[in-house]
């Protein structure tokens, strides 16, 4: 069974993100740590772009905050590889098309596959036009997760169904319990590949809704938030966010 698969084996899984290089890799590394203990199931690792348009103005400056760091795709990969001598948790990055394209979708692939990354996301590249990354993904073993959202429900069925690794559920901001549901049943109706959703966006959804209905919960805005406010410090701030809202999940 793969890392990734085995995330949401009998359990709710817990997906933490982290952008790569903010403040620090160094303080990203003690921040995947700090996750982990606390029950993250899976490591989103963010490969900071230039113009990051598709994510929440938070995570636009944190990756704006990384790159006046200097950290390249590169970076990222060696940092995962040293982090690996040490952790096996299931991993996945996210980027954008042109952080790819200037890589190389074959060369980007395989250095996932070396890594035991298991997926990659890419928010800007839609569904239609994810053929360029697909073939490479497959020949590697990678998943190319998709992404839904409550404002896409005429592309649900067709998404869903092509669906490998886990589908990321998107929630507007303002998006409302009952909206949530709906758009739940439908993925549920088309696909058995399991579904996260991002809490960015859930304010009017109660947890119990989420835990409920998903298979686990992704955690972006309020960890790139916690690590812009406390910086260096940010580890314990996190793993104290995370812990509390494990307990909430299972």
């Amino acid at each position: 069974m793969s890392k990734l698969a085995d995330a949401f084996a009998g359990k709710k899984a817990m997906i933490a993100f982290v952008t790569c290089g903010d403040p620090s890799l160094e303080v990203t590394g003690q921040v995947i740590r700090s996750a982990v203990a606390a029950g993250a199931n899976i490591i989103e690792l963010n490969i900071p772009f230039s113009d990051p348009t598709a994510v929440d103005p938070v995570i636009q400056q944190a990756n704006i905050r990384a790159l006046e760091k200097g950290i390249t795709t590169d970076d990222v990969f060696n940092f995962v590889r040293e982090l690996r001598k040490e952790l096996d948790v299931a991993m996945v990055v996210s980027s954008y098309a042109n952080v790819v394209f200037s890589y190389g979708p074959e060369r980007f692939a395989a250095a996932c596959e070396e890594l035991g990354i298991e997926g990659i996301i890419i928010p800007d590249v839609p569904f239609e036009e994810r053929e360029e990354f697909l073939a490479p993904c497959k020949a590697h073993g990678i998943a190319l997760i998709c992404m839904v959202a409550v404002t896409s429900r005429e592309r649900v069925r067709t998404i869903a169904r092509e669906a490998e690794g886990f589908l990321y559920i998107m929630a507007c901001p303002g998006t409302r319990e009952q909206e949530l549901t709906e758009l739940l049943a439908l993925v549920r109706e088309n696909t058995s590949t399991p579904c996260l959703i991002c809490l960015t966006g859930t304010e009017e959804c109660r947890m119990e809704t989420v835990a409920a209905r998903t298979d686990g919960v992704a955690v972006d805005v309020p960890i790139v938030e916690l690590v812009e406010q406390y910086g260096s410090k940010a580890p314990s701030a996190v793993g104290i966010f995370l812990s509390r809202l494990k307990e909430t999940l299972n």
